[in-house]
């Protein structure tokens, strides 16, 4: 892992090349906003990224293998992890930048909560968070104002 000075967050790559970030680089961005290069699965679903989703850490049927650079929005074939949120829309294969820290407004409503609120993968549907019931659930996020979609990112890299 490297950090980067420059980065086009919004960028989707189909192959690593000279000319692309490695996997799994980190670049930190402004107004406190850190970013991570990932590769994007669809999983079984199969689900289609979304610009503004949130997506897990892959983990096929759940069970993970400790993959921390391959990311899904599909919620059944994660571990319950939430790795970031999607800053383009990359098919099956694609490398891409997702958001880890810092504010974020999302594009998909949370399943449920109110500004303040413990946010995890934990209970959520594809794509997005839900509130945290249990101490064991992996916090992630914090709603900042959930009715406007808008979060602090605490995703772990």
């Amino acid at each position: 892992m490297s950090i980067l000075l420059g980065a086009n967050i919004d960028e989707t790559y189909s192959a690593l090349g000279e000319n692309t970030p490695a996997l799994g680089d980190v670049y930190f961005g402004t107004a406190g906003k850190v970013y991570k290069f990932v590769i994007y699965d669809t999983g079984a679903g199969p689900v289609a990224a979304v610009a503004g989703n949130v997506c897990y850490y892959y983990a096929p049927g759940g069970v993970s293998a400790g993959l921390t650079t391959t990311v899904t929005s599909d919620l059944s074939d994660s571990a319950g992890l939430g790795a970031g949120i999607l800053q383009s829309a990359p098919t099956d294969g694609q490398y891409c930048w997702i958001q880890t820290q810092g504010p974020a407004t999302i594009t998909p409503a949370l399943t449920a909560g109110a500004d303040g609120n413990a946010l995890t993968a934990v209970g959520a549907t594809d794509g997005t968070l839900d509130v945290s019931a249990l101490v064991t659930d992996a916090i992630v996020a914090f709603a900042v104002d959930a009715s406007a979609k808008i979060i602090m990112c605490r995703f772990p890299w």
